[in-house]
């Protein structure tokens, strides 16, 4: 069983006396910079100038500096660019700035695992992982709530960066939630395998292959969109609010039935082992050395299929549906 913090187990008086600095000012930037500043913390912002995330900081009453200033100036840094800038930002701004003693976090592993940043033996290195995008974070922060956190160290030079993890977390509002224990590798090939199998890769082709099977059969496409795309955030709302088990009861018999019996034909061992396959790639660093020559040579095969899917006539229709639904107008 995971091991699980809560407040009582975390000090704010860890980081009374350091500086915090928040690399990146996107959405989960912004929602640390901004409860850590609430939770008493110093925070240094780093951001480019010229961005819209600039001048985001800026109103917040931040006042952006470069990464590398910023890690001069803290004693934790976190860093919070996307997974492709990190080790070009660690190399030229982080690296040259760090002094021993220093801690350097993350939000996802995926840099420290397939090596992209190697840090020094004379730092911390930890992860804080909110389990939720940083709009929740902010928000439920604001209401005196949290969003759960995953907490890893991956070097513990001082002795403290466990310690320095859980007061971060707890500045974040985490630790009302609860924090769990992980590790790097653990919480980054998950991670990846579940964006790629099920949340975003698996949900995306099951939607597309069922919305084409209806259409080939000579169903009109915005039926098989109601059906195959829309509805699936009333039961994807059910599973996160009551489990699967829940869900079911909140639909129709005939429905459970069909769940019980024709789902497994779907997702049958033939896609299961697919699923480990698609682990594999990620453990032994087939996809990490995939996604990375990807970004080196301008992303072609991202951009392809990018345009490819959004050709789509499912996302054709879909647009034409969604102008009709008022409540989704903003």
């Amino acid at each position: 069983m995971a091991k699980i913090y809560y407040d009582k187990d975390a000090n704010l008086k860890v980081l009374k006396d350091k500086t915090v600095a928040i690399l990146g000012y996107g959405t989960q930037g912004r929602a640390h910079s901004l409860n850590l500043r609430d939770s008493g913390i110093s925070v240094v912002v780093a951001e480019l100038p010229g961005t819209a995330n600039y001048a985001k900081a800026v109103a917040d009453k931040f006042k952006p500096v470069s990464a590398a200033e910023a890690t001069r100036k803290a004693d934790v840094i976190m860093m919070l660019v996307q997974d492709n800038l990190q080790q070009m930002v660690y190399q030229k701004d982080i690296q040259p700035n760090l002094k021993a003693g220093k801690a350097l976090g993350f939000a996802h592993g995926f840099a420290i695992v397939y090596h992209q940043v190697v840090p020094p033996a004379n730092i911390d290195v930890f992860m804080v992982a909110p389990k939720g995008p940083g709009g929740l974070v902010r928000d439920m922060f604001v209401q005196s709530k949290g969003v759960p956190c995953l907490v890893a160290v991956e070097q513990d030079h001082t002795g403290q960066a466990l310690k320095i993890a859980l007061a971060y977390t707890k500045a974040l509002g985490g630790s009302k939630a609860g924090i769990i224990e992980t590790t790097f590798q653990e919480e980054t090939e998950t991670d990846l395998f579940g964006e790629q199998a099920v949340l975003c890769g698996g949900a995306t082709a099951l939607i597309k292959a069922g919305f084409e099977t209806l259409v080939e059969a000579g169903y009109q496409p915005e039926i098989a969109y109601y059906e195959t795309c829309h509805e699936l955030k009333l039961i994807v709302d059910l599973i996160n609010e009551r489990g699967l088990t829940g869900m079911r009861k909140g639909v129709s018999d005939t429905a459970e039935y069909g769940d019980l019996t024709r789902g497994p034909r779907v997702i049958n061992d033939l896609v299961k082992e697919e699923m480990r396959q698609i682990l594999t790639e990620i453990q032994n660093g087939e996809f990490a050395r995939e996604w990375i020559l990807e970004n080196q040579v301008g992303r072609p095969v991202y951009h392809a299929l990018s345009k490819q899917d959004e050709k789509h006539p499912l996302e054709i229709v879909g647009q034409k549906l969604r102008g009709m639904m008022a409540w989704l107008k903003k």
